[in-house]
């Protein structure tokens, strides 16, 4: 498989298929192809992986496009403003934000991942539930805004405030830490903890989480009504 990344500040990834290959993407993720490409949709596998998919923030069903009869085109566009990752597993495993999945080559393996930690699950911002992808192949990811990497070294840390963190290696682990100073928690802005990522491995940090968007546009919703 061949891909080209277009457009901004909404993208789209342009997947070229030799005949015969295939690609799966989230329910709708498909925004034009080719006619050759044949369609299917199924729960990927088992019940097991639909409920994992499902409580990863994905649907349950997940739709295949096959290119027949010679090669074929398809393409998939992110719904919000910011880029497409495209990271090839075969290197070791990622674990990314619920809802971050936009399309992966058939090889690539969807799981859900948990925190292993409660703190993390409860205060971190990322939720106790992620998706994880291994296996074979490229997976497509959003990004919310501009996507900023970091290649954190054994024991090197890095804080990060609630949501702007996208996708991560699973080499690297994931914890809290609380904000420093009565003072700074009630009247800083930043809340009471923040997310703290240690690495070997590498991060993948979004400027623009579609929470922070929400909660700023929130105060002129409430004043227009």
């Amino acid at each position: 498989m061949e891909y080209q990344i277009k457009g901004t500040p909404l993208p789209v990834v342009i997947c070229n298929l030799a005949e015969g290959e295939a690609i799966c993407t989230e329910k709708g993720g498909m925004s034009w192809m080719t006619p050759n490409l044949e369609m299917s949709t199924n729960a990927g596998g088992s019940f097991g992986k639909a409920m994992s998919r499902m409580f990863s923030g994905e649907s349950m069903f997940q739709n295949i496009y096959k290119a027949q009869g010679g090669p074929g085109q398809i393409a998939f566009a992110s719904s919000f403003p910011g880029e497409i990752l495209a990271i090839d597993v075969s290197q070791g495993g990622i674990v990314a934000q619920k809802t971050a999945f936009l399309a992966a080559e058939m090889s690539v393996n969807m799981s859900i991942h948990f925190q292993k930690k409660l703190g993390s699950g409860f205060f971190g911002g990322e939720g106790f539930i992620m998706q994880r992808f291994e296996g074979v192949g490229m997976v497509f990811l959003e990004i919310d805004g501009s996507v900023i990497t970091y290649d954190l070294q054994p024991g090197q840390s890095m804080l990060l405030d609630t949501g702007h963190l996208a996708a991560m290696q699973s080499t690297v682990s994931i914890d809290v830490e609380s904000v420093k100073g009565l003072g700074n928690k009630l009247f800083g802005g930043e809340g009471f903890f923040n997310t703290k990522v240690t690495g070997p491995g590498r991060i993948w940090l979004q400027t623009m989480p579609a929470s922070a968007v929400a909660a700023a546009i929130n105060p002129f919703i409430h004043t227009a009504n």
